[in-house]
């Protein structure tokens, strides 16, 4: 698989899944610069999550490790603040798989990676009883959780964009969202997510959302 070169957004806690949206508020002086370097080339970004303790490691003045898998980002919507900062709306386009992390002089970090194929294969798709499966636990998760949902819309919504709604809207946490990132296929990530919509959709005796 031919590799391609990406600046990284290494962000605890912001998950990017494709072909879903996720707004950025970019203040930090290195940031701004990969902002400033992708407008001038691709408006492309890599989002992706540290591994472990990224405070302990910032703090130690060394980067912190990273996961390998990560999402490319389109930056679709664009504001530049009149003290340098920007916000930015990026648009999730594939997957990328880390295959070293390059030497720059850039502030901000940069990798060889594998990028995924956007053309849609047979575990990109859903069988019926799997698709019925997903709405079905997906709304009594979203009935547990107080949320109102237009259902009519939700139904639809191609496979992709059911799967990777839920797995970047839920309120799962970072590392599961990054399993559901991993996942080999959209079959496995909708699999993936009806059991994590059934663990953080457990409740205790007042009815309260617990992982107990």
């Amino acid at each position: 698989m031919p590799t391609q070169r990406i600046s990284l957004f290494p962000l605890a806690g912001a998950l990017l899944f494709p072909g879903m949206q996720l707004p950025l508020h970019i203040f930090e002086p290195r940031y701004r610069a990969l902002v400033r370097d992708a407008m001038a080339r691709d408006r492309r970004i890599g989002m992706i999550q540290p591994r472990g303790d990224a405070a302990n490691a910032g703090s130690q003045n060394r980067e912190p490790l990273l996961y390998n898998i990560g999402c490319v980002g389109h930056i679709g919507e664009f504001e530049a603040l009149d003290d340098g900062r920007f916000n930015i709306i990026l648009t999730g386009v594939a997957r990328f798989k880390v295959v070293r992390e390059l030497t720059v002089t850039t502030p901000f970090r940069q990798v060889e990676a594998e990028v995924e194929s956007l053309a849609v294969h047979d575990d990109d798709i859903l069988a019926s009883v799997e698709r019925a499966a997903l709405e079905q636990e997906s709304q009594r998760f979203a009935k547990m959780q107080g949320y109102v949902v237009d259902w009519d819309a939700v139904s639809r919504l191609d496979d992709a964009s059911l799967v990777n709604g839920i797995a970047q809207i839920a309120p799962f946490d970072a590392a599961s969202k990054q399993v559901l990132l991993e996942a080999p296929s959209l079959r496995e990530r909708a699999e993936r997510t009806i059991q994590l919509m059934q663990f953080f959709g457990r409740t205790d005796g007042d009815g309260q959302a617990t992982l107990q």
